[in-house]
């Protein structure tokens, strides 16, 4: 927070009136408010008058925050360490706030409402010192909320605002290197950065790069040091308890290399699966990369290598930024895992292309080319801002009806047994239930069986038959699409718990299983006690 605020006391040279920069951020911050707020009251008249995450991973971080809080355990649990968490940084965040006002599962929100509006403040800035009127900066500024996606990211619940946050402050101050707080911002938001999303090494490697081309090594040495120092702290430190240097997440979801005979399929999956033909690059970083290319080769004919290089920095190195991430990490899941990559074409794009910002007729009739690249763009924001809205407006109610309804059965009968789960945001922060995650995410054992995206298999089923036996499982809770046909034979179905409309859940079905044979009968009849939601279909097995 000392960050923020010694940013905000910047005094930087803007080419703008503090009465100009006052009127555009209030406006777009009051438009973008407005659209969270009314998806938020569309969101609860669904959930019973509670806001619910359209996602479960939001309940992950709670989990863990809780267990940090009040348990001192860094886990998804409050029995044994498990780094189930993606975002360090914001795990601790909630933890430290859970510490001073108590576990409230609508933290995350307000967290996300104060670090969008300082995204809000940070692009008016940017913009403003781009722009002369107030109409420029306000569609400038709105178009890289909403190209972001970022009301999407706010109702959430997860890290991504603030990793917006970050990324929109670091190119802020990267773009002032003459002013000596800029640069303690940029240096500082680079540590912090790292640690709220990993994917974040891939600027911190490509910005390294771009300095050493352009002959300024002690920048490029600072850079690497300030981000990647804090994420080896932590690998050092997680490697030490689980044997491994990132989190479960990272090991499971992410690319890994092999230099074996897998190698080749690898570099495959890479160079062409991720890249080439993945349809979701073509959706989501294909126009931007395009508009930057161009911009960028016009210079590289008349100008001398380093000083086009120099020109056209930030394209060239978001350009390259999207490129590994589509690579190496994930563009799908609620638009929220490229969110840092619009915003911060946002901030390269536009001013390069401020003549359509302000007189699209005359720019068209001088750039017809670019011209309709860049109004790909705003068609690509329209298409997110359609396939966010039943996330926003249904997403909520899915949570509550499947993982909530889950969690609250859970803690009714079996707040403390040992339950096998594999989404298990909701069922570990509402419940005190001993884990085992067959994902990956939350239970170490089960990492070497989800690694590299692999399917279940025979040596699975034997795995999770012996282990949940050996250790006296009572239950599970589990997708039958993610494990069949490797579902442990002796594990025997109860129930099954089916919602309508699915949208942000991974199956409309949930199975309830008996690991313990000899408690299936109670184990029913606790199903038909119990009062589920009148949205959820509950099919007793006989």
């Amino acid at each position: 927070m000392i960050l923020i605020f010694e940013i905000f006391r910047m005094n930087v040279n803007m080419r703008y009136s503090p009465g100009m920069g006052s009127k555009s951020f209030w406006i777009s911050l009051v438009v973008f408010f407005t659209v969270c707020a009314l998806y938020y009251m569309v969101s609860i008249t669904k959930t019973d008058g509670h806001y619910v995450y359209p996602i479960d991973d939001a309940y992950i971080h709670l989990a863990m925050a809780k267990n940090f809080a009040l348990h001192e355990v860094w886990g998804v649990t409050r029995y044994e360490f498990s780094s189930t968490s993606s975002s360090p940084m914001f795990t601790v965040l909630l933890s430290f706030l859970i510490k001073i006002f108590g576990n409230n599962d609508q933290i995350p929100l307000y967290v996300n409402l104060i670090f969008g509006a300082g995204t809000v403040y940070i692009l008016n800035l940017y913009f403003s010192s781009v722009f002369n009127k107030i109409k420029s900066v306000v569609l400038s500024v709105l178009f890289t909320l909403f190209i972001s996606v970022l009301h999407l990211q706010v109702l959430s619940g997860m890290e991504h605002v603030l990793h917006v946050f970050l990324f929109a402050l670091n190119i802020f101050c990267l773009t002032r290197p003459e002013n000596k707080r800029a640069v303690l911002g940029f240096y500082l938001s680079l540590i912090l950065m790292g640690l709220v999303r990993f994917e974040s090494m891939f600027y911190f490697a490509v910005l390294a790069f771009i300095f050493m081309v352009l002959n300024k090594w002690k920048r490029a040495a600072l850079i690497l040091m300030a981000g990647f120092i804090p994420i080896a702290v932590f690998c050092y430190i997680n490697y030490r308890h689980d044997g491994y240097l990132f989190p479960n997440s990272v090991v499971v979801k992410g690319t890994k290399l092999a230099f074996d005979s897998r190698l080749p399929h690898q570099l495959k999956q890479i160079f062409l699966d991720n890249f080439l033909f993945n349809i979701s690059f073509y959706k989501i970083g294909f126009f931007p990369v395009l508009i930057c290319l161009v911009l960028t080769f016009r210079d590289f004919k008349r100008k001398k290598f380093q000083n086009a290089v120099q020109d056209h920095f930030l394209l060239i190195v978001m350009s390259m930024v999207m490129i590994c991430h589509s690579m190496f990490a994930d563009l799908k899941g609620l638009f929220r895992y490229e969110a840092y990559l619009m915003a911060g074409f946002s901030m390269a794009i536009i001013p390069e292309v401020k003549g359509f910002v302000e007189s699209f007729g005359s720019y068209l009739k001088k750039e017809k080319a670019l011209s309709v690249f860049i109004m790909m763009n705003v068609v690509l924001l329209f298409y997110k801002s359609f396939i966010a809205h039943p996330m926003l407006s249904e997403g909520g109610k899915n949570i509550y009806e499947q993982q909530i309804q889950s969690a609250k059965f859970l803690h009714a009968y079996y707040n403390e047994s040992k339950v096998v789960a594999n989404d298990i945001g909701a069922v570990t922060y509402f419940t005190d239930i001993h884990l085992l995650d067959t994902a990956g995410l939350g239970s170490i054992e089960t990492i070497p069986f989800n690694e590299n995206k692999r399917k279940p298999d025979p040596a699975f089923e034997y795995f999770l038959t012996r282990y949940t036996t050996e250790r006296n499982y009572d239950i599970a809770v589990i997708y039958d699409a993610w494990l069949k046909p490797y579902i442990p034979k002796n594990w025997k179905k109860a129930a099954v718990l089916k919602i309508k409309n699915p949208v942000t859940v991974a199956r409309d079905e949930v199975s309830i299983y008996s690991v313990d044979n000899t408690a299936l009968a109670e184990l029913k009849e606790n199903i038909r006690k119990f009062k589920w939601n009148r949205n959820v279909q509950v099919t007793v097995v006989d």
